[in-house]
């Protein structure tokens, strides 16, 4: 999408910029908790792993919380236009 049709959305749909800030920070929590919990149940199944495994979900992590902070500056710039 580009900036003047982002800057267009958000003259009709100022209001609920917060809504999806919020909505976007409670889906990337959710996200880094499952995959946490999968990494730590995989952990203790098979232990020689743990190497992998950790490198593995803080890759994922990285991934979830990145598209997590693009979706909130999205909804900041919906709020401030």
């Amino acid at each position: 999408m580009s900036l003047a049709l982002l800057q267009e959305a958000a003259v009709s749909y100022g209001a609920f910029a917060a809504i999806g800030a919020g909505l976007a920070a409670i889906g990337g929590g959710i996200g880094v908790g499952k995959i946490g919990g999968a990494a730590m149940e995989a952990m203790a199944r098979q232990p020689e792993m743990q190497g992998k495994l950790q490198g593995s979900a803080i890759v994922l992590i990285a991934f979830i919380e990145a598209v997590a902070l693009f979706a909130v500056v999205v909804s900041f710039l919906a709020m401030s236009a």
